[in-house]
């Protein structure tokens, strides 16, 4: 089993990424952390076999603390999770050794598939020779490019991540504009914009709720 660390200094974000990787009973998720201090003094400590890593986090960025934990000999594994997508911050991951790149949002297809792509790589270290036909089929076989889901004008990356997290977090309850609201700090007509734009893309569906008395009210779910 590969021993995983997610540090992301969303909770609702953590809570997500936490919820992917243990779908996969290849992986453990044994620390998150929400700032790089304390993820850079565990990790000098303890070996593991994977991190999943934000970029934007206070006290020092993403690729920062790939920087320095290279520097000092730790040499986990890193997949970026991140809605940082300028050159240069892929090209530094890139450089210092991040085996995949994700930018937010992103389906959980795409992920399970980073998760595979590095099953594969670690399982194929494992042979005493290799031939160009094991290279070119494991260790340097990109991912299928999957082009990131890019909102439309108005609509922020991150924030649609934050109400995808939260709705993700109980996928079989049917939730309100108001309580989607609530739990991710905006108001009713914001959450109402993106939950209209994640029904176009098919991520959710919406059914009109009548247990409330004489008032309708929408609902909305994820779909499976």
């Amino acid at each position: 089993m590969y021993t995983t660390v997610i540090i992301e200094d969303d909770p609702m974000i953590t809570r997500l990424n936490r919820r992917y990787i243990e779908q996969d009973s290849r992986f453990a998720v044994v620390q998150t952390f929400s700032a790089a201090h304390p993820a850079l003094f565990w990790l000098r400590r303890n070996p593991i076999d994977l991190i999943i890593l934000d970029v934007y986090m206070p006290q020092m960025s993403g690729t920062e603390l790939l920087l320095q934990l290279r520097a000092e000999g730790v040499d986990a594994d890193v997949i970026m999770v991140t809605s940082a997508n300028d050159a240069k911050t892929v090209n530094d991951a890139v450089r210092l050794g991040a085996v995949d790149y994700l930018v937010k949002p992103f389906a959980y297809e795409r992920f399970r598939q980073a998760l595979d792509v590095f099953c594969r790589r670690r399982e194929s270290v494992q042979r005493d020779s290799f031939s160009q036909d094991v290279l070119d089929h494991t260790l340097f076989q990109a991912a299928a490019p999957t082009p990131p889901v890019t909102p439309p004008k108005g609509l922020q990356s991150q924030t649609l991540s934050r109400i995808e997290a939260y709705l993700r977090a109980a996928p079989e309850t049917r939730h309100t504009s108001d309580e989607i609201a609530s739990h991710v700090g905006l108001s009713v007509v914001t959450v109402r914009r993106y939950m209209n734009y994640l029904a176009e893309q098919q991520v959710i569906g919406s059914e009109m709720d009548y247990r409330t008395g004489g008032r309708l009210c929408l609902v909305y779910f994820l779909r499976k």
